[in-house]
């Protein structure tokens, strides 16, 4: 069984890694076409409208109640968040606080062998289905994405709208 577990656990992280050079492969294609800056508008449109989508499951706890958004957000990230290894940095009456230690997404661009500022760039477009999930659900929301020289990944601040 812990042998299964595992096996599982290695293609999630696989899948989460093909979804994020897909990302890399549709941002390249359309900076070709219309510039760097357009692509990422492009890209970033579309994964927050899917983050708007996600972020209905979450639209019960707006725009306060951040105890119950930490617990069922928390929840819902594949394989009990191992692969972003969350951590809750504060949860009270005026918002939530995330760090994420890790992201196969990031993982894979470093793997692909993107250069720092690429990966900082894919970062902040993938990080945008957190605006869409956060924002939809009727929070108000910004985060720090991945910089070169920082450790970990994603930094969420989740507040009242």
């Amino acid at each position: 069984m812990a042998e299964e577990t595992e096996f599982l656990r290695e293609q999630l992280v696989a899948a989460m890694k093909n979804r994020a050079m897909f990302y890399w492969e549709v941002y390249r294609v359309l900076k070709r076409e219309f510039g760097a800056e357009r692509a990422a508008a492009l890209v970033s449109e579309a994964i927050y409208n899917r983050g708007c989508a996600v972020g209905e499951r979450f639209r019960g706890f707006g725009p306060g109640d951040f105890h119950g958004l930490r617990q069922s957000f928390i929840a819902s990230i594949p394989d009990r968040g191992r692969p972003f290894e969350p951590e809750v940095l504060a949860c009270d009456d005026v918002g939530l606080e995330i760090r994420f230690h890790r992201c196969p997404l990031k993982e894979a661009w470093i793997e692909a062998g993107l250069a720092d500022d690429e990966v900082a760039t894919m970062c902040r477009i993938a990080g945008t289905v957190d605006n869409g999930t956060f924002e939809a659900a009727g929070f108000g929301f910004r985060s720090e994405t991945w910089q070169p020289g920082r450790s970990g990944c994603c930094h969420l601040f989740i507040g009242k709208a």
